[in-house]
């Protein structure tokens, strides 16, 4: 067993996964971004609902949150490279998690603060400061081909190469910048290296806003589902390091 939680199951076989998950449409997602997606991704071996079967990818996670990356700096801009041509890559068809509508995700960010503080999870002052800093990326944005869920351990090397992208069930259009945000949760100190595979100009306060949204959001899911966002390096460290 990989991962399992109350929407999906991950299970390994040799070289094989097995992706459990009920919800049909987050298959046929992710099915779909990985044969449209310009980047390597697993190869689909063969899917009968509710199970998709694929094949691992070579190499080794980029890193792990809440652990040090041992990646090298050439790693992580070869990382920033692929994002950049997922995202040159003509827009899939559905919009995806980078791709909410700006009313929409303030009014999640709004409720799930307001639950952080009033359940006692994290200090009022903390949340209050991150949704200050989450306000820079509800802005317009154009939207581009987005991984949507590219946390760390999504993305394999081998050496300086990237050898494949997985999880592919939130991608759809969205904002370039929040794959970026995810991508360096917790390892901020690798965005330079990104960045400059990337190879454009980003503001980096979008960047840092994106990754108090994602964490404020993620912080009660984490929770419920019987993982721990207050573990070193977690997404508690990277909205304590708002402050």
């Amino acid at each position: 067993m990989v991962v399992a939680h109350s929407e999906r199951a991950t299970l390994r076989v040799g070289d094989v996964f097995l992706k459990v998950d009920a919800d049909q449409a987050r298959i046929d997602v992710e099915v779909e971004a990985m044969a449209l997606a310009p980047v390597p991704t697993p190869k689909v071996l063969w899917h009968k609902p509710p199970v998709l079967a694929i094949a691992a990818v070579p190499g080794t996670a980029l890193g792990r949150l809440g652990e040090p990356s041992t990646a090298s700096p050439a790693a992580w801009a070869a990382a920033g490279a692929a994002i950049r041509r997922l995202h040159d890559a003509p827009l899939p068809p559905r919009s995806g998690q980078a791709g909410r509508g700006l009313d929409e995700l303030a009014a999640d960010l709004d409720g799930e603060c307001e639950w952080l503080v009033t359940n006692g999870v994290l200090p009022a002052d903390l949340v209050t400061r991150n949704r200050q800093v989450a306000e820079a990326a509800l802005r317009p944005w154009t939207p581009v081909f987005t991984h949507g869920d590219l946390q760390i351990d999504h993305v394999f090397v081998d050496g300086d190469g990237i050898t494949g992208i997985i999880d592919w069930s939130e991608a759809g259009q969205g904002d370039a910048l929040y794959d970026l945000a995810t991508v360096t949760l917790g390892h901020e100190e690798h965005l330079g290296d990104v960045v400059a595979g990337y190879g454009t100009d980003v503001d980096l306060d979008v960047i840092r806003a994106w990754g108090s949204v994602r964490s404020l959001l993620n912080v009660r899911w984490l929770v419920e589902h019987g993982f721990d966002p207050f573990a070193p390096g977690c997404e508690v460290d990277v909205l304590r390091s708002r402050l």
